[in-house]
């Protein structure tokens, strides 16, 4: 049987591309090597999927920092209100939770699937699951159809690759996709892992001491080598047994990846600022204040009450404090260094978990040779790019499934436009 389109791969940017596809009449084949469909959509938002976020355009773009600008094309066509607007037609009540963030009312990610699969189905879309895909056939610059693992050869004239990048691997997410980019004549942006937790060496970190203590609307900043500020994120963070995640940390991620690489240093200097909307001598005048309050009471107990437990003792051993000391006994200078540390607690990050443990990934196809109005190849008619398998890359809280759905519709749309027989 021959398809006017092939979609490789059922997540976000696939099953956004079938349905745009399908939508302007379209005979489509939609591919994907799974038993199920929208596997790491189902596991988004942490079960519960950040289907988009409600910030202004260039807001949202500033949150996409690998290559945002890339996606004003796209957003042309399909942007974060247009999604809204889509799934709310689906029947998907939605909901706006802080910093933007858009789920679903029902708080479940399995509702936002299985409303896209079934319009899929409903748009006549043909769908192969537990269906690798071997290669991408190509002659003399075009395309000509996709040979399965299990020999079967469909043609067509036109492939849109939406098989995502090497992350969560578990969700099919196998990079399968890059080589049959390669092959058409494509060149892939270095492949890395973002929005991934942070490996430390440090020995607060081998210890144990800190693991599981959670921090809340703290600051995080990436240094260079020669003490310049590379990037900072105010909110959330944890202590781990190898390192420190959350929200702020995975988003720092990048940057110190890219540190790494570019200093061929053996780690990185982060800085944790307990307090980012207080200032040193602030923190100084405060935490001297609660110890006068206090006199009789020893520092390690006084600080009780401002900061969280566990860190007292990396804080005061520090700054060269004796716990047990009372309010008549403080030294000025150590005090000052204390508070100090308070705004600016070191942390050296020698790394980052494994691509395969990263949420997202950075690098793919080059952008350059990719169309940004279409998401068709400059180099081979017929074949086009969407989702994670291209070089784009944002933070979490709704902006890669942003990415993902909008080039994935302006691929399905272009396509049809251009490939409908």
């Amino acid at each position: 049987m021959t398809y006017d389109i092939i979609i490789i791969g059922a997540g976000s940017s696939g099953l956004m591309a079938s349905i745009a596809a399908s939508t302007q009449g379209a005979k489509v084949l939609l591919i994907d090597k799974g038993e199920k469909l929208g596997r790491k959509l189902g596991i988004s938002g942490g079960g519960r999927c950040n289907v988009t976020n409600a910030k202004e355009q260039d807001e949202l773009i500033k949150h996409i920092p690998g290559n945002g600008r890339y996606l004003y094309s796209s957003f042309a066509n399909f942007n974060n209100k247009d999604i809204m607007t889509f799934f709310e037609g689906l029947g998907i009540e939605l909901k706006e939770e802080d910093n933007g963030r858009i789920f679903p009312v029902s708080d479940k990610a399995k509702s936002v699937v299985d409303a896209l699969v079934s319009k899929v189905k409903a748009q006549g879309v043909d769908i192969r699951i537990n269906s690798p895909v071997k290669e991408v056939l190509y002659e003399q610059g075009n395309v000509r159809g996709v040979k399965l693992r299990n020999g079967d050869v469909i043609q067509t004239k036109c492939v849109i690759v939406a098989v995502g990048g090497k992350s969560v691997p578990q969700t099919g997410s196998e990079g399968d996709g890059y080589e049959w980019a390669i092959k058409a004549g494509h060149s892939i942006s270095e492949l890395y892992p973002t929005e991934v937790p942070l490996t430390s060496n440090e020995s607060f970190i081998r210890s144990k001491d800190l693991q599981g203590l959670s921090l809340r609307n703290v600051g995080l900043t990436v240094w260079n080598p020669k003490g310049k500020k590379i990037i900072h994120h105010v909110g959330d963070m944890i202590f781990t047994h190898f390192g420190i995640s959350g929200p702020i940390a995975l988003r720092c991620s990048q940057f110190v990846v890219k540190q790494l690489k570019q200093f061929d240093n053996p780690s990185v200097l982060l800085t944790i600022d307990l307090f980012p909307s207080k200032s040193i001598e602030q923190i100084y005048a405060e935490t001297m204040e609660l110890s006068r309050n206090e006199p009789k009471k020893a520092i390690k107990n006084v600080l009780k009450g401002l900061l969280a437990e566990r860190l007292i003792p990396q804080l005061l051993s520090r700054s060269g404090l004796k716990e047990d000391i009372t309010f008549d006994n403080i030294p000025k200078q150590p005090w000052m260094e204390m508070a100090q540390l308070i705004k600016s607690f070191p942390i050296q990050i020698n790394g980052t978990l494994s691509i395969e443990e990263a949420f997202v990934t950075g690098g793919g196809v080059n952008l350059k040779e990719v169309d940004p109005k279409t998401m068709e190849s400059h180099l081979m008619h017929g074949l086009y790019f969407c989702g994670e398998i291209l070089d784009i890359h944002g933070y979490t809280g709704g902006y890669n499934i942003t990415a993902a759905f909008s080039t994935g519709y302006t691929a399905g749309l272009s396509a049809a436009m251009q490939y409908h027989l």
